[in-house]
């Protein structure tokens, strides 16, 4: 049996294909596509029971209306998020739909702060300046962040790492989520309300799930009351900030820096290669001219040990279909109410 993987990154691939190939008992093969699962390559998937699919992948009800009637009951998502699943039309169609519901949190929070101290300490400035023998310091002033006070919009798995790290920088420590984290409360964090909490931090940091509840979460009353020189991070997801909100702040002057590895609008832009073609999207594309704004293509959980993890647990999805078992991975089991 073969399943088939779309939007596997070169990195990602050698991964896959071992850990299927490695996977003796299961005896799966597995086809890998760098081409993302969209409403125009769904009809690949024709003939494969199971296809795995990555976070930026369209699962909207038409692509599953199409993947359902070339045959595949089997959905095995790549990532935690399933926002981009239309999970009420797979239910209806029967198709089974799992996740990975946990890998390494430490990739995710360090590279949150990597973008902290990237815009704090201007190093793609600095960076483009040395490459030219232009070493002067003018316009690279950046600031401790010991004793300064870091806001946490969600202290789940990630936001607990993040926090460990801002803990050992020496900050005051600030958060905002339905429950509290015991090890963050030992750590010293104190809960707040979110106006608060935008309000007086330096650094504000964006570790909670897409949903209706948090869509534009970050909207222009809440860039309004936040410092004139606060750090902004998102490494969660696009949708949690108001993009163009967010460039009307900027265009003011506002921010001692954003570091953005998510945007709203990132599918069909994101993974792929755009540097030869004009870019349309003109709320990115203005983004991008501001010298305080760090922009990555959602690369924060993209190292070894998470990607590893998210292989195995992908496997494993895979497995427990095929043998009739539930995990916790499980968004949509087979055969749930509802389905035709």
């Amino acid at each position: 049996m073969e399943i088939l993987a779309f939007g596997v990154q070169a990195d990602e691939k050698p991964l896959i294909e071992r850990a299927f190939a490695g996977h003796h008992a299961l005896e799966v093969g597995c086809r890998t596509l760098d081409v993302f699962l969209t409403e125009d390559t769904a009809p690949i998937a024709a003939g494969y029971e199971i296809i795995s699919s990555s976070v930026n992948a369209d699962l909207g009800a038409g692509v599953l209306r199409t993947l359902a009637a070339g045959g595949t009951k089997m959905i095995a998502q790549r990532s935690t998020g399933f926002n981009n699943i239309d999970l009420d039309v797979a239910r209806e169609l029967g198709m089974t739909v799992a996740r990975v519901s946990y890998y390494s949190p430490y990739s995710v929070a360090e590279f949150a702060w990597t973008l902290a101290m990237a815009v704090n300490r201007r190093i793609v400035r600095a960076a483009g300046r040395t490459r030219d023998f232009d070493f002067r310091l003018d316009g690279l002033l950046g600031r401790d962040m010991r004793g300064r006070t870091v806001g946490v919009v969600g202290t789940g798995k990630i936001g607990e790492a993040f926090t460990r790290i801002a803990h050992g920088f020496g900050m005051n420590l600030l958060g905002w989520d339905i429950a509290r984290n015991p090890v963050c409360v030992e750590l010293g964090m104190k809960y707040v309300e979110r106006g608060e909490l935008f309000a007086v931090s330096d650094v504000i940091s964006l570790h909670v799930p897409l949903m209706p509840a948090t869509h534009h979460l970050i909207d222009a009353d809440a860039l309004r009351s936040m410092k004139d020189d606060a750090i902004l991070v998102n490494s969660s997801r696009g949708g949690l900030v108001d993009t163009d909100a967010l460039v009307d702040e900027l265009r003011l002057g506002r921010f001692a820096g954003v570091g953005l590895d998510v945007y709203e609008a990132e599918a069909g832009l994101f993974f792929l290669d755009k540097s030869l073609v004009a870019v349309e999207d003109d709320t990115l594309a203005r983004l991008m001219t501001f010298p305080n704004v760090l922009v990555t293509s959602h690369q924060a959980y993209y190292t070894v040990d998470a990607v590893g993890e998210i292989v195995a647990a992908t496997v494993q999805n895979v497995e427990d279909y095929l043998a009739g078992r539930r995990s916790d991975n499980v968004l949509v089991p087979a055969g749930a109410p509802g389905a035709v």
